[in-house]
């Protein structure tokens, strides 16, 4: 099989050598495992960092992708259900020990034996992975593959994230960023909360533009102060600045929560700037989200179907997986890049997939 693979760390460019197409044999699923022929597989700003090391993977080389769609092509020894050929899903979360006091409560993000998809084990810019049974997500018909894949972590993750805001309709709701989570975010509080105005903070014209199409009350830039402060704001980017200028219009007792795995140093020195009467004061509160549960998961599938919930897509090859993280690196991508792996094709604007 074909797989994208880290061999090293770096700073990511069009002629980094770190990140390779190797040909390997297709793996054998363990105990309890099932092995998957990955169809689509969402390219994250998360495969970004490991690549240059803000999450290393644990070793390498290893294969990342974390929002993995395929069919189920065999099963290991120890598997409990049929589920061959079923179209399946792998998150972030590819595993946890379940027993731990973190587990036991439903909070497995925060399992101290947690590993990632693509971070700790082999995830799906390949042809092929393998992922435990009790992983794997049964994705709805109604949903395409190459629309699943981006709800599988930026979906799922937002969906985390709104929720950890205790947002009541009618509440106003901030947004910092606007690319695969936070277009997802948007559509998922319009749903949920349809009294609610959204406030959408993005860098760039075009993604301010694409929040107002989307439904958004108003889209500034990063450091635009609307006219009234928001009760709750979720950052969605891997900068500082945006998190100092969201706790700057957040309204007293406000809650801020950052929606991050890692985030850049490029801007750390702005974080210099927080002043304690101007941000935190009045019991504003922040709190960060931490991966995702299965729960989470399966939640946002379910929750994509009734919306129904259509994440905006650019499609592109297995064999151009580095442009697409370029295009994540330097803000370019409008929504979501999936890797439609097998096709020669790309990459290609792709409004509802395939």
């Amino acid at each position: 099989m074909r797989a994208v693979r880290i061999h090293q760390c770096g700073p990511l460019t069009l002629d980094f050598k770190g990140l390779r197409l190797d040909s390997l044999p297709i793996p054998e699923p363990a105990d309890g495992e099932v092995l998957i022929r990955v169809a689509a597989c969402g390219v994250c700003h998360t495969d970004l960092d490991e690549i240059e090391s803000r999450a290393a993977p644990s070793r390498m080389p290893m294969t990342p992708g974390h929002q993995v769609v395929g069919t189920v092509a065999a099963q290991g020894p120890g598997c409990a259900s049929t589920i061959m050929s079923q179209r399946v899903g792998v998150a972030w979360i590819h595993s946890s020990c379940g027993n731990c006091a973190y587990c036991r409560q439903g909070l497995e993000n925060l399992c101290e034996e947690f590993q990632a998809s693509g971070r700790d084990q082999p995830g799906g810019y390949a042809e092929y992975m393998t992922a435990p049974e009790a992983f794997v997500h049964e994705i709805p018909e109604a949903i395409s593959s190459l629309q699943a894949a981006p709800l599988l972590c930026a979906g799922a993750v937002g969906y985390r994230a709104l929720r950890m805001t205790g947002l009541q309709d009618g509440e106003t709701l901030g947004l910092t960023g606007f690319g695969a989570s936070g277009h997802l975010v948007l559509q998922m509080a319009r749903y949920l909360f349809p009294q609610t105005q959204v406030y959408v903070f993005a860098r760039s014209a075009r993604e301010r533009e694409f929040a107002l199409a989307l439904g958004a009350h108003w889209a500034g830039d990063t450091r635009e102060v609307p006219s009234l402060l928001l009760q709750a704001i979720i950052d969605t980017t891997p900068a500082w600045l945006p998190v100092v200028c969201a706790l700057d219009v957040l309204a007293p007792g406000g809650r801020l929560i950052i929606n991050a795995i890692r985030k850049e140093s490029g801007d750390r020195d702005e974080l210099c700037k927080l002043d304690f009467e101007r941000h935190l004061w009045k019991e504003k509160s922040i709190k960060s989200v931490a991966n995702v549960t299965r729960k989470d998961v399966r939640s946002v599938l379910d929750l994509a179907v009734r919306i129904p919930l259509v994440p905006s897509i650019i499609e592109y090859p297995l064999e151009q997986a580095i442009d697409a993280l370029l295009a994540i690196k330097s803000g370019h991508m409008e929504g979501a890049g999936v890797l439609n792996i097998g096709s020669p094709a790309g990459p290609s604007p792709g409004g509802t997939g395939t």
